[in-house]
């Protein structure tokens, strides 16, 4: 037997139910009873296992306005801890940035954004469980019970909607802390726009040791090696000097193999007791300095990951994980005596990572995208 009001139909006695419309609100009675909500088949009686009366809508403080307002002053109270974490980095980084803070911050900051999402999810939305039947379903469900397990699936999206303070706060918070999230990106470093594809070095600048002393062939005994920087005024141990730092080689009558257009790159002939070469001092794979020389086998090593280049064959490597040569800087020597440069490198020098397409013009160092 069954009753009708409006468009839904109400289960009375055994439960069955005659058709009931899509329209049916998660929370409403005629939704919570009707039996296709607990998985029984549509006109079969009330299962012995699925108790009535339950109610999947209820919240804790469902009764209880003045708790419902104190439960979302909570939330409210741990997003604006994350609010302010977020004000926190942003000021953090533009002052400078210091890690220890900035752990900090996160950590409360991401804390209070969770807390607040658990206090939410326990104090203002449904979290019964409901017994359904798990008998009877043995054919595909109608349009109209897929209808209703959208809604029954949705049921928390309505309680969400009422709570417009929490929302609004969430968005403001989750746009503060993201954008704080934004800031650590500076740390990466400005743009690079090519800067790494030249160096200090230049066509006829001399070549000066650490004390800033310029440099002779004769400054460096046979099988001896010497670190030279472009002498252009700032201090050795500056990052500019640093990436234009060259090793000087005296492979005194080593047979060095020279490359068809580097014929006039080295100091000296070849097979005499003085062929200076001058190889870039950064390795290509991590950009360590490579500072180990093997004399006996014309050998430069990297101390950090081993990496061994082959001097008398353009610095190739042949141990290790450096991916290409050491980039060979050309050579001459000054009116009074000097080492100089005959231009800057003619490809990037370091870490295999800078191995873009880039080309160098010798005699500006200015980087050329290779068309």
């Amino acid at each position: 037997m069954t009753t009708t009001e409006g468009t839904h139909s109400r289960p009375v006695g055994d439960g069955a139910s005659e058709d009931w419309g899509p329209s049916l609100l998660p929370g409403s009675e005629e939704y919570l009873e009707d039996p296709r909500h607990y998985g029984i088949e549509h006109g079969a009686p009330w299962p012995e296992d699925v108790p009535h009366g339950q109610n999947d809508m209820h919240w804790r403080y469902d009764d209880d306005p003045r708790g419902a307002r104190r439960a979302e002053l909570r939330v409210a109270a741990c997003w604006t801890v994350t609010l302010l974490c977020g004000i926190g980095l942003a000021w953090v980084y533009v002052a400078g940035g210091q890690t220890q803070v900035e752990g900090g911050l996160f950590a409360l900051g991401f804390g209070g954004l969770g807390v607040g999402f658990v206090l939410w999810a326990r104090d203002l939305l449904p979290g019964h469980d409901v017994i359904a039947s798990r008998g009877g379903l043995t054919h595909a469900s109608e349009e109209s019970d897929r209808r209703l397990a959208v809604q029954s699936l949705g049921r928390g999206l309505e309680p969400m909607a009422r709570r417009p303070f929490l929302a609004k706060m969430l968005g403001g918070v989750l746009t503060v802390f993201g954008i704080s999230l934004l800031f650590p990106l500076a740390s990466l470093g400005p743009a690079v726009d090519g800067q790494f594809a030249v160096t200090a070095w230049r066509r006829g600048i001399r070549a000066v040791n650490e004390d800033g002393d310029p440099v002779r062939p004769g400054d460096i005994e046979a099988n001896g090696i010497l670190t030279v920087f472009p002498n252009t005024g700032e201090d050795p141990g500056s990052p500019a000097m640093a990436q234009s730092s060259v090793v000087l080689i005296n492979l005194a009558s080593a047979p060095f193999e020279v490359r068809p257009d580097r014929k006039d790159w080295h100091i000296g002939a070849v097979g005499s007791q003085s062929c200076i070469v001058g190889f870039s001092k950064i390795c290509t794979h991590a950009g360590c300095p490579v500072s180990l020389y093997n004399w006996s086998a014309h050998e430069l090593i990297c101390p950090c990951h081993q990496s061994t280049f082959r001097v008398l064959e353009d610095c190739k490597p042949i141990f290790g994980p450096a991916p290409r040569n050491l980039a060979q800087l050309p050579l001459a020597v000054d009116d009074e005596g000097y080492i100089i440069a005959r231009s800057d490198f003619n490809e990037p020098v370091g870490p295999g990572y800078w191995n873009r397409p880039i080309r160098v013009n010798p005699n500006t160092g200015a980087a050329v995208e290779y068309s």
